[in-house]
């Protein structure tokens, strides 16, 4: 079993709804799909989500990481994925979504081959998870139509995306949610926009509502661990690492550091191997998990999914930006209901395909 040819093209999906954060928004998520062919014809898909506002990397720089990085792959053979990952990564360490692209559709090929689901292949602990979903940034009247929509369609946690704004808007942006969806729960999320003093300030403002948040993700830079032990200390919420968990190592220097209680797992910005790395160290040092995504389509989410619902004991799941996408070109993968997400009818591989496309 060899890999043959792997090939990578641009995939631009449009958003129902911009998805906008602290540091930017995307109108359309530009991604790169790959093919990757195996020596006896199966076919595994890859994607890449590079989101310029979060980790720097565009889609042109994402398809040259690609074009260089294929030929290291071809000729491999695709059981020995990990040592594939290692090569990899020391190519081209900075193109993690690239790297992302090829390790999934290495192990999709795979997996269809010998017909597992990833799911199984992860560890098959739990066949659902339950995604919270995400409140973007704009008005207060937006965030409340947004949040009692979320709450009739049964979501019952809530992913606020906060900062880039005057501390009054984004109060006023969370007393309309919590007016509006009075039951669900609450995670703020600044994509590390705050200083510590402006995110204590916004919790100490939200009175009794800060005890409807469950998490407050990446409150401070990614290199302000000081300042993330301070909310985590002071801010009497627990706080989740995103943009400065980005390998094991640093995960474990987040432990070290007592900076957060959570450790967000995202394949687009570390790879397959490497979030398993990260799950390993996270779970032995006492941190709790969450998986999460870029904007992405069921390729990338569902494959997610799969490790996250494989190896089980994640506290969070924030898996939901197919819900932000138009229609595309893609059948298969999670089966959805709500927030409730299963993969007891995945596979093989991820499951997810390409259908065939209209003629011109």
């Amino acid at each position: 079993m060899r890999v043959q040819r792997v090939r990578a093209e641009p995939f631009d999906v449009a958003l129902t709804t911009p998805f906008g954060i602290a540091t930017g928004a995307q109108d359309v998520a530009r991604n790169v799909l790959v093919h990757l062919e195996l020596d006896d014809g199966t076919i595994g898909l890859g994607e890449a989500a590079p989101f310029p506002a979060v980790s720097g990397e565009t889609q042109a720089q994402t398809l040259e990481a690609i074009t260089s990085m294929a030929s290291v792959v071809s000729g491999q053979d695709p059981r020995r994925w990990r040592r594939i990952a290692s090569q990899l990564r020391r190519l081209a360490p900075a193109a993690r979504a690239a790297r992302c692209a090829l390790e999934t559709a290495l192990l999709d090929a795979l997996c269809r081959h010998c017909g597992w689901s990833l799911w199984s292949f992860f560890g098959g602990a739990e066949r659902e998870l339950k995604t919270d979903i995400t409140i973007v940034t704009g008005t207060p009247e937006a965030a409340r139509s947004a949040a009692r929509e979320a709450a009739e369609g049964g979501f019952e946690i809530l992913k606020v995306k906060i900062g880039g704004v005057a501390q009054p808007t984004d109060l006023a942006r969370l007393l309309a949610i919590a007016d509006a969806a009075p039951r669900c729960r609450l995670i703020l999320d600044a994509n590390a926009a705050l200083t510590a003093d402006a995110a204590l300030a916004l919790l100490a403002a939200l009175g009794d509502l800060r005890g409807r948040v469950v998490l407050f993700e990446q409150p401070t830079a990614p290199d302000d661990l000081a300042g993330m032990r301070r909310v985590r200390e002071h801010g009497g919420v627990p706080i989740a690492a995103d943009e400065s968990a980005t390998d094991a190592r640093a995960v474990a220097e987040l432990a070290r550091e007592r900076a957060a209680d959570v450790v967000n797992l995202k394949l687009s910005k570390s790879g397959i191997a490497e979030a398993l790395d990260m799950a390993a160290t996270a779970r032995a040092l006492g941190l709790g998990l969450m998986i999460g995504g870029m904007v992405e389509t069921e390729i990338c989410m569902t494959t997610s999914a799969c490790l996250a619902a494989g190896l089980g004991g994640f506290s969070f799941v924030d898996l939901d930006t197919p819900l932000f996408l138009a229609p595309r070109p893609l059948a298969g993968g999670f089966a959805q209901e709500g927030p409730r997400l299963s993969l007891a009818g995945s596979g093989p591989g991820h499951g997810v395909s390409l259908l065939p496309r209209p003629p011109a």
